[in-house]
């Protein structure tokens, strides 16, 4: 969570709801956070790669898990896309789109040969996050521009933008379900994933409150909403603004280290749903020496490349907001049906979780939910025309 999110997505939600976004990313937090709940009392019960894919498949029947497995995939992959453009925005704005292909063809052979984003890697690329996050709360606080005249009406954008807002923001939050989705690779799942997944929520929401308050007080909402790399915005407002290329180092880095790790699990995901059938079958296989599913790989770079040549990233990151809520408001009510005996938190955080969901969903600019609805349509046609068809009947050569 503590990745690039927090550097691009503060700027379009500066546009929905100005200073108001700091009420919306409340509200994110609170509806990942009943997700979190949910995905973690699910993920200790199933600790299977594939996430709300085997939740849904398991507590509301396979169409439900093919939902979820579905919009998991294209959020995801739009993610990837918002991530890369955020790679090239904060690296080198007048070329951000060949650079963020270069991103996604590097990071997709890294993962072709079964590289992974080890624990170690994982603390480096937190701490130069951190330190780039601390750079801009200094520079925007210290640099002499901070003011409260910036600041603006919390309600400027109405609740209709706060709750835009907060479906945007959900952005930055969304990286703590990965543990889930990755469950069979995470050691003692049923202790560790319970535990991880609340307090990564608790620390990282506090970190984005500080950073967005320090941005707004420095540059105003109107400076943000139009920038594409709103936090070295919020640092060259000021005095220190030869901080600002520190910022866009982390802001690179936090990129590329999300980006690794949203292109594994997108592929594991997919490949998870080949293997069941749901997703065509030559996803499923396994490089015999770099033990990937290095197929799912291929088409999950392929995808994201085709959608960093096509989307701006305001539309990717609400486009992937919609989708991605429809995951987690899936991840809810499996958990709901959780018996007493393996529930860790009360029912109702996966009711509140279902609702916040929708209404966070419902409230994302037009375009995000016209589009995401009608590629989970899309998804949900394919479902239904497979499942009308006769099974092929199994030979030997089988």
């Amino acid at each position: 969570m503590i990745g690039a999110g927090v550097f691009a997505a503060i700027g379009p939600a500066a546009r929905a709801a100005g200073s108001g976004l700091l009420v919306g990313l409340a509200i994110a937090a609170v509806v990942a956070y009943c997700n979190a709940t949910s995905s973690a009392q699910l993920g200790a019960i199933y600790p299977a790669s594939g996430g709300t894919y085997v939740y849904g498949r398991e507590r509301l029947g396979p169409f439900w898990g093919y939902l979820a497995g579905w919009g998991f995939v294209v959020g995801k992959t739009a993610s990837c896309a918002a991530m890369a453009l955020t790679f090239g925005a904060y690296g080198w704005p007048e070329w951000r789109r060949p650079l963020a292909i270069a991103a996604v063809v590097a990071l997709t052979a890294v993962n072709y040969r079964g590289v992974r984003k080890t624990a170690w890697l994982t603390r480096a690329i937190v701490a130069v996050v951190l330190a780039a996050l601390a750079v801009v709360v200094v520079g925007a606080l210290a640099g002499g521009q901070a003011s409260t005249d910036d600041f603006g009406p919390l309600a400027a954008g109405g609740w209709s933008g706060i709750l835009e807002s907060g479906g945007l923001l959900f952005f930055a939050f969304a990286g703590y379900a990965r543990i889930a989705t990755l469950g069979e690779e995470v050691v003692d799942p049923a202790r560790t994933i319970p535990r991880a997944i609340p307090i990564a929520l608790g620390v990282t929401l506090g970190v984005y409150a500080i950073v967005a308050v320090s941005a707004l007080l420095a540059a105003g909402p109107e400076a943000l909403a139009e920038s594409t790399a709103p936090l070295a915005t919020a640092v060259r407002a000021g005095s220190l603004d030869w901080l600002a290329p520190a910022v866009r180092i982390g802001g690179t880095v936090a990129a590329l280290g999300v980006l690794l790790s949203l292109i594994a699990g997108v592929s594991r995901t997919a490949f998870a749903m080949a293997a069941n059938g749901d997703l065509p079958r030559v996803l499923d296989a396994v490089h015999p020496d770099h033990r990937v599913p290095h197929r799912a790989e291929l088409a999950a770079g392929a995808a994201v490349t085709v959608l960093v040549l096509v989307a701006d990233l305001r539309s990717a990151i609400g486009f992937s907001s919609f989708a991605v809520l429809t995951y987690y408001a899936i991840a809810n009510a499996a958990a709901w049906t959780l018996p007493a005996a393996q529930r860790r938190w009360p029912r109702m955080l996966s009711v509140l979780g279902v609702a916040g969901c929708a209404l966070l969903a419902f409230t994302l600019p037009e375009v995000s939910v016209l589009v995401g609805g009608g590629v989970l349509a899309l998804g949900a046609l394919i479902w239904f025309v497979r499942a009308a068809l006769p099974s092929r009947p199994t030979t030997a050569t089988d």
